[in-house]
């Protein structure tokens, strides 16, 4: 395996490839589409590109969407990458609608490692609020179903200051009962749909301290190339975790590359352009010409958006960025 560094010698390390840009739901920091590019990668790509990503340095793979659930080839493909060993860590996120225990049971067979569940309020009123319809009820559910079949499982929390701040204490009630990680993830201004405003972030020292005036924590930390930081509730029960991109950016050693279901490859999640891999892609090419392709991408990489960010903020007169690619398409 090759270890393949960019310009600030960061190593490409996960590959999160999307299999949808639809989703079920319509959550307000997302907006996703109402359909899939015209032209979907097929499971043989699919398998190409995760290949030549292992043997570029990637060991983790995580399958987003949109809702990776309404992918059919979903479980088919975990269970591809398991059998032919390319990665040693195959996650799932999700918003868990369509998770029932025999899906859950079947992506475990398959051979999924863990599962990531989204969640953004403790009751179904703070949920419908940020567009989750009427979905608290199975989404708890979801969050049993892969309990149950063996399936690790954190909870994911987008929170935005005025619409579900309030629900900071709740969902770490909550989940400290389902006996789960929740993973509290600041407002990011991805897409152009979303309406991000600065007002809206409610930072991850915000939060920490709320938790920490009610169940005192311990801090752990961040692993090298993690977007979350970590803490200990010191009352043994369990952890919380922050993605601060905001205010605590972690660009120094971001490793990921996105892919998104019609084979466009972003470097960055703020990324206004991606790099189509579908010519490289097509099975008559041989393995090489993707490699190349993905190499080069990744060597010639420079991105830091969410370190410049404040500084870009400042600098009166600086031409404005162009407009980013949509969460649910590029896959979070």
């Amino acid at each position: 395996m090759t270890t393949t560094l960019d310009q600030l010698r960061r190593p490409l390390g996960v590959l999160r490839l999307s299999l949808t840009a639809r989703c079920n739901l319509a959550c307000r920091y997302c907006r996703p589409e109402n359909q899939d590019p015209r032209t979907l990668l097929t499971r043989q790509q699919r398998l190409k590109l995760i290949g030549v990503a292992a043997r570029s340095g990637c060991r983790r793979l995580r399958l987003t969407g949109g809702e990776p659930l309404l992918a059919p080839e979903l479980a088919p493909l975990i269970q591809a990458v398991k059998a032919l060993d390319l990665m040693e860590d195959v996650a799932v996120t999700s918003n868990g609608v369509l998770l029932d225990r025999p899906l859950a049971r079947c992506l475990q067979q398959a051979g999924l490692d863990r599962i990531t569940i989204s969640l953004d309020g403790a009751d179904p009123q703070a949920v419908r609020r940020m567009g989750g319809g009427n979905s608290f009820d199975q989404v708890l559910a979801a969050v049993g179903h892969a309990q149950a079949v063996g399936l690790p499982v954190k909870i994911n929390m987008v929170v935005m200051a005025h619409e579900n701040g309030d629900q900071v204490i709740p969902m770490a009630h909550l989940c400290r009962k389902l006996g789960v990680e929740l993973r509290l993830i600041e407002y990011m201004d991805v897409g152009n749909r979303n309406g991000w405003q600065p007002r809206q972030v409610l930072t991850a020292a915000t939060m920490t301290a709320r938790i920490d005036r009610r169940w005192s924590l311990q801090p752990v930390g961040r692993q090298p190339g993690s977007t979350a930081r970590r803490w200990r509730y010191r009352d043994g029960g369990g952890f919380v975790s922050t993605i601060a991109s905001i205010s605590e950016p972690f660009c120094g050693d971001c490793n990921r590359l996105r892919v998104t279901a019609d084979g466009m490859a972003y470097t960055c999640l703020f990324a206004s352009q991606g790099t189509d891999l579908k010519p490289a892609l097509d099975p008559r090419q041989p393995d090489m010409v993707l490699i190349r392709q993905l190499r080069s991408l990744w060597r010639q990489r420079q991105d830091r958006y969410s370190e410049e960010r404040a500084l870009r903020s400042r600098q009166a007169g600086l031409t404005p960025r162009p407009s980013p690619a949509e969460m649910a398409y590029i896959g979070g």
